[in-house]
């Protein structure tokens, strides 16, 4: 189910709760938080999935060959049981926060089987497929609270963040597998590097662009007569500037989320980032 992917939900389910001044209000948040928990069950039953169908490639991925189903650890039985029960119970369970929590979640689990079985083996509709998922991840965190003065701005803010993040990890995987790309992933027969580096130049620029109208636009009160969202512009530079010299400096292979997880400036810069935003919102 890979618990370690799931820090992409903290990412982009919280940000209309917080923009929104309700952070600490207790109902918002346990709502919110309820949200997040079963879009990780969720994603976590399309992970089963997808290693189901991708079995045999991911044997021959000199990554993913480690992963429990590719390397046997795990019983393909159990495996198919988890990939039907899971996505029901947290259907079922997500109609105790509302029928809107699970249309949205019903539309996330839709496009992620469409993805699997047929869109990963696009070009270009693979990254678009994956962006909406994460564009749906952060309506999951508005539907289930009284949202009062939300920015259409910050789908399109996390959305630019989800392309850049996923064209990244296209353009690691590309160069670590190498001459024998095309054979481990088809999709790998549609990209080279020249696309792929032009491709994060456009959505690194248009995050950033996107970010600065965002801080200026929102129509939040907290905000209202203010440009002190600004202050936060570096900072959301400096994290799009330093994944980008992990990449193309360090080598950085390993997916956006893992390397989240163990980069510690990274980590320093998001949680600064975040500090300041909540301080502008909530005491200022």
């Amino acid at each position: 189910m890979r618990p370690k992917q799931w820090t992409k939900n903290l990412l982009f389910v919280y940000p209309a709760l917080i923009a929104d001044g309700q952070l600490f209000q207790p109902v918002p948040l346990f709502r919110v938080t309820m949200a997040c928990a079963l879009l990780c069950i969720l994603a976590g039953s399309v992970y089963i999935l997808n290693d189901l169908v991708d079995l045999q490639s991911d044997r021959m991925h000199p990554r993913k060959r480690f992963r429990p189903l590719a390397s046997g650890q795990l019983p393909v039985g159990l495996a198919q049981a988890a990939a039907v029960f899971l996505p029901l119970s947290a259907l079922g369970l997500s109609l105790l926060l509302g029928w809107k929590l699970t249309l949205v979640l019903g539309a996330y689990y839709v496009l992620q089987l469409a993805y699997i079985f047929q869109l990963k083996h696009v070009a270009l509709l693979d990254i678009f497929a994956l962006t909406s998922g994460f564009v749906l991840r952060v309506a999951a965190g508005v539907v289930v609270i009284n949202v009062m003065n939300f920015s259409p701005w910050l789908y399109v803010v996390l959305g630019l963040l989800a392309s850049f993040l996923t064209i990244a990890k296209r353009r690691q995987e590309l160069i670590l597998l190498g001459n024998q790309a095309g054979q481990v992933r088809r999709i790998f027969e549609h990209y080279n590097l020249p696309l792929l580096d032009e491709l994060l130049r456009v959505t690194t620029t248009s995050t950033l662009i996107a970010y600065i109208v965002y801080t200026i636009e929102t129509p939040s009160p907290l905000l209202a007569g203010t440009n002190l969202a600004l202050v936060t512009v570096p900072f959301v530079m400096y994290g799009l500037f330093r994944y980008l010299y992990l990449i193309y400096v360090r080598d950085e292979s390993a997916p956006p989320d893992e390397v989240l997880l163990k980069d510690r400036p990274l980590q320093i810069d998001i949680a600064l980032y975040a500090l300041t935003f909540v301080i502008i919102l909530y005491v200022f």
